[in-house]
C-alpha cells in the first residue's frame, strides 16, 4: 500500500498482484494517523501488507513550529552561528525586515572548549568536564532533543562522538552533525542538524504510534525527500530526510509514468489542496543540497522541488489596497472550501465549481458531495470588493491570480535556470492540476500536457514506484588532478562500504544493491557547486553543466572537487503500468452529459466524459471536461486530447 498524506486529502493505492485499488479520504490534521487507519480498515481490514508512507508531517511540524524543545552544543565562540546565518537578505527592499526566531533559543545554545582544524588535526583538546553543568541545565530546562555540531567535525568526528557517548545518560535523541551532514559550510550543517533534533521526538512519536496502530504483520517504511524509501527506524532517527516526503513521491510518480510513455524531459506540476509543487526532470530526477524549508537551510539531498502556496483550497481575498490575493493561506480539510459545506471563505475550488469546471452531481473522491448554493452570493460579494458587480468576473479573477502564481513557479525551475519550457512536457497531477494545466502550458509555450491515470493519487503511486535510497557524503576540497589519487579513491570506497551496509540492513541482497558515485565541483574561488555523476569525463561534464546553468564556462580555469557523494540504492520490486490495446477514436461510450462551462470568461457548451470509460485511442476535442474518481480535467477550446496506450491523457493545442 502506498499512502500519501496531504494537507487536504490522504490518498491510498493498494497493489495486490495485478489488481489496483484506490481510496481518497479527507486528512485529519490534528492526528494524520487517524485518516491512515480509516483507509487501512476500509481497503484491507486485517489483511497483512507492506506500507510505504509519504507524509507532510515533518514539513508541517517545522512550518508551524510544533517540534521538540531542542538544545545545541557547538564549539565555544560559535554559539550564535544559527542566528547570524548568512548575509543574504531575502527581501532586499524591505525597510523593516524580520526573520523568524531560531529553532534553538540563545539560552539553550552551549559552547564547549575544543577546536579541530580544517584538515582534521586537533588544535584544542575537548574538555569533557564542561559537559557536567550543561547536562544539569538540559535536565532543568526539560530539553527533549540535542544537536551537536562542532567546527570541522566532518574532517574529524572524534569530539562529536565523545560528546554523544558522554550524554547518553540524558536518554534523549542526540543528533551528531558528522552523521547527519558531514559537509562544509558551518551554518548549513548546523541548521540541518538542529532541524533533525527539532523533529526527532515528534516524528518518533508519530511513527511509533502509527506502527502500533497499523498492527503486527504490516511493515512500515517512509518516503524521503530524495525520492527513496527508508525504514521507519531510520526515519525516526533522521527525520530531516523526510521533510519533502510527500512532494517527492509525486515527482517520482510523474517521472516513471512519463518515461514509460516515451517522454524524458518533463515539468512535473502537482496541484493539491494546499500548495502546488513543481520540478524539472531532464533525463533524470534532479537532486539538490540547497533546500530552504520554513526559513531553515536543509543540506541533505532532496529532489529539487519549488513550492508555492496555490492549491485548490487557497483562500481568495481583497487586500487593503484593493488587489485580489489568492493564497498562501489554505482552507485545508477543516473547514475546507465553501462548497465542502463547512467553510465560509472563497477558494480556488469554489471558483472552478462556480465556472462549471466541476459539477455538484459528481462527488470528489467518490464521496465528497459539493454544494453550490452558497457560491453566488459569495462571489457577488467578492466582485463588489474588487469593483465589479459580476460574480463570474470575480471567479475568473481568482483563477487568473492562482495561475499567475503557478506560472511563476514553473518559470523559476525552467526559464530562470536556462531551460526552454518548449522542450518539455507538462506532467500534471494532484486533484486540481488538470483544471489549470492547459492555461499554464499556453502561457509558457509548452507543447503538450500529460495527465496520468488517477492523477489525484499519483504521489501515492510514486511511493510504490520508489527504490530504497540512502545518501552518503564527505567534503574533501581537492584539485581535479587528484581524482586518480589513492586517497581520493579510498574515500569513495569508504562511502560505498557504508552504503552497502545500510542497504543490507534494510533487507536487500547484494545483487539488488546499486552504488552510484556523484561529485560536487566548482571553479576555485566560487561559492556554489554543481553536482554531477562521477564518470571518466566528469571534468568536461562539469564545464558543460556550468555553461547550461550560468551561461558561460572556462575550461582553462582551475576547478576543484568539493564533496564526494555515494547514493546507495536498494532495487525493489515495482508494479508495471499496464499497456492497453488501442480502440476507436470516438469517445462516445464515455460521454455522460453536456453542460455550460466558462472558459476565459466566455460561456461554451461542453461535453463531459467519464474517464474510466475512455479507451486507449479515443480522441476528445475541446471544449470538454473529463471527470474521474480522484481529479477533473478541463479541455478548453483550441485544445484536443488523445488517450495513449497507457491511458494517459495527452492534451495538445490544435
Amino acid at each position: 500500500m502506498g499512502i500519501d498524506t496531504g494537507g487536504t486529502f490522504t490518498d491510498f493505492i493498494v497493489l495486490d498482484g495485478r489488481r489496483i485499488r484506490t481510496l481518497k479520504l479527507l486528512s485529519t490534521p490534528a492526528n494524520p494517523a487517524e485518516a491512515i487507519i480509516q483507509g487501512l480498515e476500509q481497503l484491507l481490514g486485517t489483511q497483512h501488507c507492506d506500507i510505504l508512507h509519504g507524509s507532510t508531517f515533518a514539513t508541517n511540524a517545522l512550518i508551524e513550529r510544533k517540534g521538540a524543545r531542542a538544545a545545541l552544543i557547538t564549539t565555544r565562540g560559535f554559539e550564535d552561528v544559527l542566528e547570524i546565518g548568512r548575509q543574504n537578505r531575502p527581501k532586499i527592499y524591505s525597510l523593516f525586515p524580520s526573520r523568524p526566531d531560531p529553532l534553538v533559543p540563545a539560552r539553550l545554545r552551549f559552547g564547549i572548549t575544543e577546536r579541530i582544524l580544517y584538515a582534521g588535526s586537533i588544535l584544542t583538546p575537548l574538555r569533557l568536564r564542561e559537559l557536567g553543568p550543561v547536562a544539569k541545565k538540559l535536565r532543568r530546562e526539560k530539553v527533549e532533543s540535542l544537536a551537536v555540531c562542532l567546527l570541522f567535525s566532518y574532517a574529524n568526528p572524534d569530539h562529536e562522538r565523545r560528546i554523544g557517548r558522554a550524554l547518553k545518560s540524558l536518554k534523549i535523541p542526540v543528533s551528531l552533525s558528522h552523521q547527519i551532514l558531514p559537509e562544509f559550510r558551518e551554518y548549513e550543517r548546523t541548521s540541518t542538524t538542529v532541524v533533525n533534533a527539532y523533529l526527532a521526538p515528534v516524528m518518533g512519536r508519530y511513527l511509533a504510534e502509527l506502527g502500533r496502530r497499523v498492527g503486527s504483520g504490516r511493515s512500515l517504511r517512509v518516503m524521503q525527500s530524495n525520492g527513496g524509501i527508508i525504514s521507519a527506524r531510520v526515519a525516526m532517527r533522521e527525520p530531516v530526510r523526510t521533510i519533502l516526503s510527500g512532494p517527492a513521491g509525486g515527482v517520482v510518480g510523474a517521472w516513471e509514468v512519463a518515461r514509460q510513455a516515451g517522454y524524458r524531459n518533463i515539468l512535473s506540476f502537482d496541484m493539491g489542496g494546499t500548495s502546488t509543487d513543481v520540478a524539472l526532470c531532464q533525463d533524470e530526477i534532479r537532486i539538490t543540497n540547497e533546500s530552504v524549508i520554513a526559513h531553515c537551510p536543509v543540506g541533505v539531498p532532496a529532489i529539487d522541488i519549488h513550492t508555492v502556496g496555490a492549491g485548490g483550497g487557497s483562500v481568495a481575498r481583497v487586500d487593503e489596497a484593493g488587489a485580489l490575493r489568492v493564497g498562501p493561506e489554505s482552507a485545508g480539510a477543516e473547514p475546507g472550501p465553501i462548497c465542502y459545506g463547512k467553510g465560509d471563505r472563497i477558494t480556488v475550488t469554489d471558483a472552478n465549481l462556480f465556472l462549471g469546471k466541476l459539477d455538484a452531481r459528481y462527488p470528489l473522491g467518490g464521496s465528497l458531495r459539493l454544494q453550490d448554493r452558497k457560491l453566488e452570493p459569495a462571489f457577488r460579494s467578492l466582485g463588489r470588493q474588487m469593483g465589479t458587480r459580476s460574480g463570474l468576473a470575480a471567479a475568473q479573477g481568482v483563477i487568473d491570480v492562482a495561475n499567475a502564481s503557478m506560472e511563476t513557479a514553473l518559470r523559476v525551475i525552467s526559464v530562470e535556470r536556462g531551460y526552454d519550457p518548449g522542450d518539455f512536457t507538462l506532467v500534471t497531477f494532484g486533484g486540481a492540476g488538470g483544471l489549470h494545466a492547459t492555461q499554464l502550458a499556453s502561457s509558457l509555450s509548452i507543447p503538450r500536457v500529460l495527465i496520468p491515470e488517477n492523477p489525484g493519487l499519483l504521489s501515492a503511486l510514486g511511493v510504490l514506484l520508489s527504490d530504497s535510497v540512502q545518501d552518503f557524503s564527505r567534503t574533501v576540497m581537492l584539485p581535479v588532478q587528484d581524482a586518480d589519487a589513492d586517497r581520493f579513491q579510498r574515500r569513495y570506497r569508504e562511502l560505498e562500504k557504508k552504503g552497502a551496509e545500510s542497504m543490507k540492513s534494510e533487507g536487500f541482497r547484494p545483487d539488488r544493491i546499486r552504488l552510484e558515485r556523484w561529485i560536487d565541483m566548482r571553479y576555485r574561488g566560487q561559492s556554489f557547486e554543481i553536482s554531477l555523476p562521477f564518470t571518466r569525463d566528469f571534468a568536461a561534464e562539469f564545464h558543460r553543466r556550468h555553461e547550461q546553468r550560468y551561461g558561460y564556462a572556462d575550461p582553462t580555469r582551475e576547478a576543484e572537487i568539493v564533496t564526494l557523494r555515494v547514493r546507495a540504492r536498494g532495487i525493489s520490486q515495482k508494479p508495471r503500468l499496464p499497456r492497453y490495446r488501442e480502440g476507436p477514436a470516438s469517445p462516445k461510450k464515455a460521454l455522460i452529459l453536456e453542460k455550460k462551462v466558462f472558459f476565459e470568461g466566455k460561456l461554451f457548451d461542453a461535453r463531459v466524459y467519464e474517464r474510466s470509460l475512455l479507451q486507449a485511442g479515443n480522441r476528445v476535442a475541446g471544449p470538454a471536461l473529463i471527470f474521474e474518481y480522484s481529479a477533473s480535467t478541463a479541455i478548453p477550446p483550441g485544445y484536443r486530447c488523445r488517450v495513449d496506450p497507457f491511458r494517459n491523457l495527452i492534451l495538445e493545442p490544435l
